[in-house]
C-alpha cells in the first residue's frame, strides 16, 4: 500500500500554487488566462486528478487574495503584480 505524507502533498500543492502564480505574472502572455489555458500551460488537462488539482488551488489562491477567479478566467491580483514589479517574488 502507498501512502504519502502531509507533507509531501503540502508541498506538492505548493509547488503547483507557486506555477500558476508564476504563469498568471508571465510577460509574454496577457494577463488574464482562461482556466482552459492555464491547464494546458500546466499540462493539468492530461487527468482529471490534474484538473481538480489546478481547481483546488486556484481556488485557495483566491481565497488569499493571490489572484482573480472568474468561472472562465484567472488573474493575478493587483497588489501580487505590483509585487512582481518591484522584484520582490523571485524563483
Amino acid at each position: 500500500m502507498h501512502t504519502e505524507s502531509k507533507g509531501s502533498r503540502a508541498a506538492e500543492g505548493t509547488s503547483l500554487e507557486r506555477a500558476i502564480v508564476l504563469q498568471l505574472l508571465r510577460d509574454d502572455r496577457e494577463r488574464i488566462w482562461s482556466r482552459a489555458q492555464l491547464r494546458a500551460e500546466l499540462e493539468a488537462d492530461q487527468s482529471e486528478l490534474g484538473q481538480e488539482a489546478v481547481e483546488k488551488a486556484l481556488g485557495r489562491l483566491e481565497g488569499e487574495g493571490v489572484l482573480g477567479l472568474s468561472e472562465e478566467a484567472a488573474w493575478a491580483a493587483k497588489a501580487v503584480r505590483r509585487l512582481d514589479e518591484l522584484g520582490l517574488i523571485s524563483v
